[in-house]
């Protein structure tokens, strides 16, 4: 598994303190089915899978397709996925202009992620890789 599966590797970490967009994620109440159909049927390439609970799709650029069962699902609709270098100050910079924190700060197998809804009620991951132990 990649250090930073769901949301594409482009070398671009976010250590220059720039937000990177990576994607969107997908709530799927059938995450099989979901993934066959984006596979299958669309011929989206799969990036990575984590079991029953997560899938990334995409070609290998910087953005990516993700599907989230609902074990991993971060909001009931799409929600934009942006890459920060630090994911406190992402939240609380959000906060002070309009957001509400709909999930705070945590720390995931794969990254620390939060989410946010943006002024029009919009869901949005905030997220960064997990620290290397």
């Amino acid at each position: 598994m990649s250090a930073e599966p769901a949301h594409g590797s482009d070398g671009a970490d976010g250590a220059d303190g720039a937000a990177r967009v990576r994607g969107v994620v997908y709530p799927a109440h059938d995450l099989p089915r979901s993934l066959a159909f984006y596979r299958d049927a669309l011929g989206l390439p799969v990036r990575f899978t984590d079991g029953g609970r997560y899938a990334a799709l995409g070609d290998g650029g910087t953005a990516s397709l993700a599907l989230a069962s609902a074990a991993e699902a971060v909001a009931d609709t799409p929600a934009a996925s942006v890459r920060v270098p630090d994911v406190a100050a992402a939240v609380e910079a959000a906060a002070a202009h309009g957001a509400r924190v709909l999930a705070p700060a945590e720390a995931g197998p794969h990254e620390v992620r939060a989410v946010v809804a943006d002024p029009d009620g919009h869901p949005v991951v905030l997220y960064a890789p997990a620290p290397e132990t």
